[in-house]
């Protein structure tokens, strides 16, 4: 449950602060006209994310396929709205100084707003929805659909309290800060969407070249915590150099009111920088954790007799991830066998097309390259191409899963390499 919560905990943040971005300059311009279009595309990208979800699971097609260019196309988008806020923000200044408000500007503005939330809900949408379809209806399924549910709910809340907290942030600094951290995600977003490609083999990759780029792409905690540090630093200096309000004029109701007003947004600024750091906190502690778990499990030696090499069913029935080993030739060839969500078997060689023989380890319902820190979707397990482990054939006879030998041994040509 808890690495399920912070997945989507991190995923949900991310995605809801910029969305809170675009819907508190649209208020602090005056531009409420265009808040129906984030809510419109925010309605239509959850719907768009479970039909995916839900076409991609009973196909059994990766996300390999549709992700690099997504990527791409949102870091698009996400840069372009940085153009659009600056670009109004110089034109609405000395309107906005002068108490004055702008309507609309066009069609064209609504629709670039409708894009830039729906690309920002999709693109983690589909990801959270296939993770939720891949889990059993257990007790242990409950409690990560419990997580995921948590996890999102806490991205809401403070999307919610950085709108808040943020009303009265002088327009100047809140365009400075909040252009750095749109930028930051841009950057994320582009070099995640060419590492995808490169896993793809759309582009050229080496193993070389996807060990450096690998980790600062799967990374998510130093791009989380940089965002969101951003965001609180604001806060907290815009709140530092605010003034309270002259209320020695008021009375009576008006007084309380005012009073009221500005404990409130105290409220939401204590909100918002205290959930920052709290996640922070959590991301953090869940990175650090994780690094603990990256090393490669010991393999269980097997035997070929009889043209065939066997693996007992009743062994990868907790689907988990299983290592195995057969030695020929002064070589060591590694596989691995999982369960997938359909039941069904899927057995690979240790070892991807790219990266070559350093391996895999699993993380929640993922399959993660040691090389590259890639994560492969259980239900691709045994489809060839990128970072995939390098399928190997297979079958079930009884409570034995057999591997024809020639099959096998073929290996010993690829961990050969690897080992030089």
């Amino acid at each position: 449950m808890l690495s399920i919560f912070v997945v989507a905990l991190r995923e949900g943040v991310e995605a809801a602060l910029v969305i809170a971005i675009a819907v508190a300059y649209l208020r602090k311009t005056g531009r409420d006209a265009l808040l129906s279009s984030v809510y419109k595309a925010l309605g239509a990208a959850v719907f768009a994310s479970i039909s995916v979800a839900a076409v991609l699971y009973r196909t059994n097609v990766s996300e390999d396929r549709y992700e690099g260019p997504l990527l791409l196309v949102s870091a698009v988008f996400v840069f372009s709205m940085v153009l659009w806020m600056n670009r109004h923000a110089r034109g609405l200044k000395s309107e906005i100084e002068t108490g004055l408000q702008q309507r609309t500007a066009g069609g064209s503005a609504g629709w670039g707003i409708f894009l830039f939330v729906f690309l920002m809900i999709f693109r983690e949408g589909v990801e959270l929805v296939l993770m939720l379809m891949a889990l059993r209806f257990d007790t242990d399924g409950l409690m990560q659909t419990l997580g995921t549910t948590l996890g999102l709910g806490l991205a809401v809340l403070f999307g919610v309290s950085f709108v808040r907290g943020t009303i009265r942030i002088d327009l100047r600094s809140f365009f400075r800060v909040t252009t750095v951290i749109l930028m930051v995600v841009v950057l994320q977003l582009t070099i995640t969407g060419l590492h995808e490609l490169s896993e793809g083999l759309i582009l050229p990759a080496s193993s070389q070249e996807m060990a450096l780029v690998g980790p600062i792409v799967r990374n998510d905690a130093f791009f989380f915590v940089m965002i969101l540090a951003l965001a609180a630093t604001m806060l907290l200096m815009e709140w530092r150099r605010r003034r309270a309000p002259e209320v020695s004029h008021l009375e009576g109701a008006a007084l309380r009111k005012a009073k009221w007003t500005a404990r409130r947004e105290h409220m939401w600024v204590v909100a918002a920088c205290s959930a920052a750091g709290l996640f922070m906190l959590t991301i953090t502690a869940e990175f650090l954790y994780a690094k603990s778990e990256t090393d490669l499990s010991a393999a269980i030696p097997i035997m070929v007799t009889g043209g065939v090499a066997r693996v007992p069913v009743s062994s990868v029935n907790d689907g988990m991830l299983h290592r195995f080993a057969v030695e020929s030739d002064g070589v060591t060839v590694r596989i691995i066998a999982i369960r997938r969500p359909d039941q069904s078997v899927a057995i690979a060689f240790d070892a991807c097309e790219i990266c070559g023989t350093q391996g895999y380890y699993q993380k929640g319902q993922n399959v993660i390259c040691k090389n590259c820190a890639s994560a492969i979707n259980i239900p691709t397990i045994g489809q060839q191409g990128g970072c995939n482990p390098i399928p190997l054939a297979s079958y079930v006879d009884g409570d034995q899963i057999v591997i024809p030998a020639d099959k096998l041994l073929a290996g010993v040509k690829i961990f050969r390499a690897g080992s030089r």
